[in-house]
């Protein structure tokens, strides 16, 4: 019953708000647009910018989710409509400070002015899963640091929770009914969905994510993570260093400062590709509210990133794989890629290669050599849709947070740089990865890795090696006991042959001799 309810709630939002209307608009179908919206011209006088953002609001998480996505997407949406859902990434309607306060104080069990020097009761920023409260905290060591107080918003889990219920409905009715859609794995895309909203509910995670890219990232001094303080540290709330930025969207104020907008668009496809490819660990949400420069005289034009819920894993075999398909794609060597969709199972084995390679050529060869302002990666996308289905490609779930993430930067790319040529900027990077993979020092890396694990199996090896030899001496005196059994049939066996060669060789001499005398 929860599930019908909430689906008719989201059709009444739908109404309330006119969407029915802006879509039918949106195709080209304004006299049945007019129909549809008579009676409720005065809900929709609103612009369809600020509709569409407080419909999503309305609707919750997952929601506001899928608009954060769609603002970073300004090739693809009117500019009005890309400025009202700019302000879901951070401009979400706030949740009381008092509710706020009770959360800190019955995470910590210590009133508020016992946890904090200062606290600003104002939200800093707002967002569909948690909001920040800038404080000031003392540390062990006496030293008082500025802060970010990170607040889950309550009753957000049983929302999120109805919604993922109503789409795993909704992929299992449209599994049915739509062979591309089971080719998609809209059910298992669902999982890993429903997966990474659970962790990003759980702010113990976030901060150990956090913690992680820190780690990754200090030696590559082009971007700046917040450090978390453990101690003030739970599942409902994290108080990590404050960060000093300017929003990447604020073009205007980093150009302003001096910032090198080139420049910053490209560090920031470095900082992509070297998340993804060297570490594995990606962050995975990256729109314009997660993402900051710092002005100050000692980071000047760094990235800062914030809010870490959502953070994409590879294992080696992706990471290879998706390697040397991008340095295959750069090479414009398309046979090389159709061959690793073989390989990689996931198109059938007995797939041609030069019909799949025709294919692949015929999507991506018209892209190249084009100023990335020229080019849609959603329309890139459709057409890889369109040649995946002819050769029944089988799409990877753990691949979409990947594909998310590259369409936020390529929104950001856009936004700071429209000449950025993301394939040029990219394919030096990966080249470099692959030697690395196959060279000396990748060797010497795995061996010191191992090395721990040598170092106690070593010791070991006398007594690993008897027992082997014990338990060998066992089936091998078995096994030469069947041999020497069917050495003896083969022996017997040979003999006869032999006896009756040389009776019959005997015998041949007897008769020639015979005939001999007589003829003599």
């Amino acid at each position: 019953m929860t599930r019908y309810l909430r689906a008719v709630f989201i059709l009444w939002v739908i109404l309330r708000y006119g969407l029915d209307e802006l879509a039918l608009s949106g195709f080209r179908l304004q006299g049945l647009a007019r129909i549809i919206s008579f009676g409720r011209r005065r809900q929709l006088d609103a612009p369809r910018g600020q509709r569409l953002r407080q419909a999503l609001e309305h609707l919750g998480p997952i929601f506001v989710k899928f608009g954060q996505v769609l603002s970073t997407r300004r090739d693809l949406l009117p500019a009005d409509i890309a400025d009202e859902l700019a302000l879901l990434q951070d401009r979400v309607p706030p949740f009381p400070s008092e509710v706020a306060v009770a959360t800190i104080e019955r995470s910590f069990r210590r009133p508020l002015a016992a946890v904090f020097e200062t606290f600003e009761r104002e939200p800093v920023a707002s967002a569909s899963i948690a909001q920040v409260h800038f404080a000031t905290v003392r540390l062990r060591n006496g030293e008082v640091r500025e802060v970010a107080v990170k607040v889950l918003r309550p009753g957000v889990l049983s929302v999120i929770d109805k919604d993922l219920d109503l789409m795993r409905i909704l992929a299992r009715w449209v599994e049915s009914m739509s062979v591309d859609a089971r080719r998609l794995k809209m059910r298992e895309v669902v999982a890993e969905f429903d997966k990474y909203l659970h962790d990003e509910l759980d702010l113990v995670r976030e901060a150990a994510n956090a913690a992680q890219l820190r780690r990754n990232m200090q030696d590559l001094h082009l971007v700046m993570i917040p450090e978390m303080y453990w101690d003030f540290v739970s599942p409902e709330v994290i108080v990590m260093e404050r960060m000093h930025g300017v929003p990447i969207g604020q073009v205007e104020r980093l150009v302003e400062a001096g910032v090198d907008l080139r420049q910053l668009a490209r560090d920031g496809v470095t900082i992509f590709f070297t998340q993804v490819f060297r570490d594995g660990f990606f962050h995975a949400d990256m729109h314009p509210g997660n993402i900051q420069v710092s002005i100050a005289p000692g980071s000047f034009g760094r990235y800062i990133s914030l809010d870490f819920g959502i953070i994409g894993t590879l294992t080696e075999f992706d990471k290879d794989y998706l390697a040397q398909n991008f340095t295959a794609f750069f090479r414009r060597d398309y046979k090389r890629v159709a061959e690793l969709h073989i390989e990689s199972g996931w198109v059938p084995p007995g797939t041609r290669v030069d019909e799949l390679e025709g294919a692949v050529r015929t999507v991506c060869e018209p892209y190249f050599d084009r100023p990335l302002r020229e080019i849609s990666l959603g329309m890139v996308l459709m057409r890889l849709f369109q040649m995946s289905r002819r050769f029944n490609v089988d799409i990877q779930p753990q691949l979409v947070l990947l594909q998310k993430t590259l369409l936020n930067i390529e929104g950001l790319g856009r936004q700071l740089d429209p000449e950025l040529d993301l394939w040029a900027t990219a394919k030096p990077f990966l080249e470099r990865w692959m030697l690395d993979q196959i060279g000396p020092q990748k060797l010497w890396q795995e061996i010191r890795a191992q090395a721990p694990r040598y170092a106690k199996i070593i010791p070991e090896l006398p007594h690993l090696i008897h027992r082997y030899l014990r338990k060998e001496r066992g089936i091998m005196k078995r096994d030469a006991d069947e041999l020497m059994a069917e050495l003896k049939k083969t022996n017997r066996l040979l003999q006869t042959i032999i006896y009756v060669g040389l009776g019959f060789a005997f015998g041949l001499a007897v008769m020639q001799y015979v005939v001999h005398i007589r003829v003599f």
